[in-house]
């Protein structure tokens, strides 16, 4: 990225350049955290209360949480952010800012589609927007995650990056959610207006981005390569919409064929679905372990990084898969249902919104730095130990908020709580499965890791309404229970510690 094409210690001349300008790049990094987390809430826990606004059951509700499983599987186009450029954009910007700049375009006409579609009369539609924007944000985060394991191989050195990323990530879920909400209960603008405002704020980095110098040792000019790059990206776009489209028709014919719908109790399901990876992983691994260097799956271009990483940890491979796919239960299957919960024991729109917005602000940021700074100076086990009980209580917190008399002051504390513990968890979190990476295939192994972590949670998330009504029949309170078995499902990662937390020290 920087004019200098100098190397230094066999890194690219990008992270050469990052050690004399780390100010720098920890303010790039807040920018494009800031980028990748302004969607996020806008096809979550927005988009829920807005189903909620317009009478959606809450199984249905649910079932969008699905949305949210597409960054899970980001492992399958993640290697081709690693392989090929943007065209126009890459030529000028450099592969990595190439993808960073479709994925905002991305998500600025997704977030005007939903917009246009902000009366949820057809939900399939609302779907379908959903989708692409959960698609375009994940791009997004792919490139700009590969981009910073490039500049800061080591641990001391990725803190802080990560840090960064982080603070800006959280600090655009807060500002969006709250904003969303806001605007959305000022007469005149409603849900529509809220999804354009967060519109025109996604797009503010891209001409940022635009404006910087040329990737060293690219070659063309800024106007043709801009110009290439955008007549590139419309046509990108479109094919993305259509193919999303097409598997969305596919995948609501064969649920209907199957008997699926909003009464249908899908967490038997779920929870089957959800040991097939381990199965097959552990079905896979001894084949893996035997392979030579040249064999053809470790040198290919589409399953090689996946095979390494097994490859290089064995049998440990398994317990590290369990741990990830553990550790941030609570906060995932809190996302969907908090707010809806929140807004059925009273409060308003816009009292959600003021709780999301300086407190939860300032509960995450100061959440992410302690947990940026644990990361850096502590073993990295006893950083996510102690993270993971503060992100358990993020969830009790919510089975304190409903005992309490409608108040903002209980809504604050239930707010912060959960913000400081998430803040925490995932800082050190993105510290531990960074480490866990080979530089060489930086982008490929880390979407994979980070799309495996959320697998399991989201697939339970989506069953998340059907669960609570289920308890509800059984005569307990629904929610409450919901989140007091989501914040002991995150206290459960604390098992697999012992085998797993020395794993990013040695397995490089």
């Amino acid at each position: 990225m920087m004019a200098s094409t100098v190397v230094q210690q066999g890194l690219p001349s990008s992270a050469a350049a990052a050690e004399h300008h780390g100010l720098r790049w920890r303010l790039l990094y807040i920018m494009l955290g800031f980028s990748a987390g302004l969607p996020f809430y806008m096809f979550s826990t927005v988009l829920a209360l807005r189903l909620q606004a317009h009478e959606v059951g809450l199984v249905v509700i649910g079932f969008f949480a699905w949305v949210q499983l597409l960054p899970t599987f980001k492992f399958v186009w993640a290697p081709l952010l690693d392989r090929y450029s943007v065209p126009g954009f890459g030529r000028f910007w450099g592969k990595r800012r190439g993808w960073i700049m479709l994925a905002q375009l991305g998500i600025f006409t997704a977030l005007v589609a939903m917009a246009l579609t902000a009366g949820d009369r057809n939900l399939p539609l609302t779907a379908l927007f959903a989708v692409l924007l959960a698609f375009w944000t994940t791009t997004l985060e792919v490139a700009a995650d590969a981009w910073r394991i490039e500049l800061a191989p080591t641990q001391e050195a990725q803190a802080p990056l990560a840090a960064a990323n982080l603070w800006g990530y959280r600090t655009a879920m807060v500002a969006a959610g709250s904003g969303a909400l806001l605007i959305a209960d000022l007469p005149g603008w409603g849900w529509r207006g809220a999804y354009l405002a967060v519109a025109a704020a996604a797009l503010v980095p891209f001409p940022i981005l635009a404006a910087m110098e040329r990737e060293g040792g690219q070659t063309g000019q800024r106007v043709p390569a801009l110009a290439s790059g955008l007549v590139a990206s419309g046509a990108i776009l479109g094919a993305a919409a259509l193919a999303a489209a097409a598997v969305g028709w596919l995948l609501l014919g064969v649920a209907a064929g199957a008997g699926i719908d909003s009464q249908t109790n899908v967490t038997p399901y779920v929870l089957v679905i959800c040991m097939v990876p381990f199965l097959l992983l552990a079905a896979a691994l001894p084949r893996i372990r035997r392979m030579p260097a040249h064999a053809p799956m470790r040198r290919s271009l589409v399953l090689g990084p996946y095979v390494e990483f097994f490859w290089r940890y064995g049998t440990l491979a398994l317990a590290l898969m369990a741990f990830v796919s553990i550790y941030r239960m609570g906060d995932v299957l809190a996302l969907n249902l908090s707010k809806p919960m929140i807004k059925d024991l009273g409060y308003s729109l816009t009292a959600i919104g003021l709780a999301d917005s300086y407190v939860a602000l300032v509960a995450s940021i100061v959440g992410v730095g302690l947990g940026g700074w644990m990361a850096a100076r502590w073993r990295l086990g006893w950083a996510l130990a102690v993270a993971a009980c503060f992100a358990a209580l993020g969830n009790f917190a919510f089975v304190w908020l409903a005992r309490q008399p409608v108040d903002s002051t209980a809504l604050y504390i239930a707010t912060a709580a959960d913000q400081f513990g998430n803040g925490m968890a995932g800082a050190v979190f993105v510290v531990y499965l960074s480490m866990l990476v080979t530089p060489a295939f930086a982008g490929a192994q880390y979407a994979f890791l980070t799309g495996f972590a959320f697998l399991l949670p989201r697939l339970l998330s989506g069953a998340g309404g059907g669960m609570v009504e289920a308890f509800d029949r059984l005569g307990y309170d629904g929610f409450d229970l919901f989140f007091l078995l989501s914040g002991v499902l995150s206290l459960a990662a604390l098992i697999f510690l012992p085998w797993v937390a020395r794993a990013a020290e040695h397995g490089r």
